[in-house]
């Protein structure tokens, strides 16, 4: 009986929030990367040079890192509901924002604003995503949210350099509409997410309430069997061992990852390609790939209930692709290095943040998160900064992908041997099985 009560709760809330939260994500991500898009142009009518625009593109993550803990913090008192509207809007009208931007310094300056904007998001998801569902579903779903991340890059790709080609539009440049259209849609949906979602499962009208009675019990039952066995304070988690480890393995993904994506229209284009749209069009193929990558990844780490190694070998593969890519830079064999890696970088993500609920209850995951995400996107901002410096010096995009992939290999080498990433245990059918299955795990 409880299997059919549970399977068809879980189903009406995927069917309920997730279409929703990966538009929402889909949406922010679109007005993140298309400063790569914009690049094609921006950068020769802004005269800047690809040192600066790898720099100043990457200032949004101090913005990121400043603030993702106090946004954070504020999320008990406001609700993950309302601070991902707010955070929707205000991203959307700074996103919008960027297409008025004269030079280096305006340019950082907006990237910088707009990483406050988004600060606190992607722990608010989390945290609500914790509201609903049970630690065992967590890698399914979020493989499903994330997917949102190479989509709208995939989407993203040749819709903004068919954006750039309304150039003259108003008077405007080709990337100033582009960011000023894709900045609206933004900004809708964090309306729509506050009179669309709902808090808690207390609340969900769309329920039963035997579904609602089944998922309470659920949620308690693990929200006290971690108790039992692990009870941080949100303080303490921030300086907890596996917490610290996570955040260096994610440093390590964040900074190869985005010191290659930032950067692939312009490699792409360095092979001859004349078109931007036919740009935007090839760039859409690793992107592609890294969905089909995130989704199977975290299906399987969740089929087998194990994260550390999944998250290991997903990180080796994104090392070897970026090894191929540099070997291989002028040639068309680059763009398939380039995918073998973003199937990599995308294939750590399920494992990974399904990760920090397994061992920390939810105010210590959510400011857990938060760490780990400010900490680790650190890397947005010395990856394409690293990757812009030896193009300028070296007149090649090869030599920065080396040190991407030596930093892979480095991240790749810390999950095998520091970060001891515990497994799930079967679904739990009671209290008392749920606190020996977190016990077993604690000692790990």
């Amino acid at each position: 009986m409880n299997a059919a009560v549970e399977r068809s709760a879980i189903r009406k809330i995927c069917w309920r929030l997730l279409p929703l939260m990966v538009l929402t994500y889909l949406l922010a991500y679109i007005d993140r990367i298309n400063v790569g898009f914009a690049a094609l142009t921006m950068q020769d009518d802004l005269h800047m040079s690809a040192t600066e625009f790898g720099f100043a593109s990457g200032v949004f993550f101090w913005g990121y890192f400043f603030f993702e803990i106090p946004s954070s913090a504020i999320l008990a008192k406001i609700g993950a509901r309302t601070r991902i509207a707010r955070i929707m809007i205000i991203w959307g009208l700074l996103a919008g924002a960027t297409a008025f931007v004269t030079g280096v310094l305006s340019f950082a300056a907006v990237r910088f604003l707009l990483g406050l904007a988004e600060a606190g998001f992607f722990p608010a998801v989390i945290l609500y995503f914790a509201h609903w569902f049970p630690h065992y579903h967590h890698g399914r779903i979020m493989s499903g949210f994330l997917v949102g991340l190479p989509v709208a890059a995939a989407i993203g790709s040749p819709v903004s350099t068919a954006l750039l080609s309304l150039d003259g539009l108003l008077g405007l440049r080709g990337w100033q509409c582009m960011y000023i259209l894709e900045a609206i849609p933004t900004v809708l949906s964090g309306i729509v997410v506050l009179f669309v979602l709902t808090d808690k499962p207390e609340q969900a009208k769309f329920l039963t309430a035997e579904e609602r009675t089944w998922l309470a019990g659920r949620l308690a039952a693990e929200r006290t069997a971690k108790e039992s066995v692990l009870l941080l304070s949100v303080w303490k988690s921030f300086y907890n061992a596996k917490v610290l480890l996570l955040s260096a393995n994610y440093f390590g993904i964040v900074t190869a990852s985005l010191g290659m994506l930032i950067f692939i229209p312009q490699i792409i284009k360095s092979l001859g390609v004349t078109s931007n749209m036919t740009v935007g069009w090839l760039t859409m193929i690793p992107y592609v790939c890294g969905t089909v990558s995130l989704l199977v990844w975290g299906a399987v780490s969740d089929r087998l209930q194990e994260r550390h190694w999944n998250l290991f070998l997903a990180c080796v593969l994104s090392t070897a692709g970026l090894a191929i890519a540099g070997l291989t830079m002028g040639t068309w064999w680059a763009l398939f290095g380039m995918t073998i890696a973003a199937c990599g970088f995308y294939g750590t993500m399920g494992p990974f943040w399904a990760t920090p609920p397994m061992f920390l209850t939810a105010p210590a995951a959510a400011a857990a998160m938060a760490w780990i995400g400010s900490l680790g996107n650190l890397g947005g901002f010395f990856g394409p900064g690293y990757v812009g410096l030896i193009k300028d010096a070296t007149g090649s995009y090869a030599g920065g992908l080396y040190g991407l992939a030596a930093l892979g290999f480095i991240t790749a080498a810390v999950c095998a041997f520091f970060v001891k990433v515990p497994s799930n245990a079967e679904p739990v059918g009671s209290q008392a099985s749920a606190r020996v299955s977190l016990q077993s795990r604690a000692h790990t």
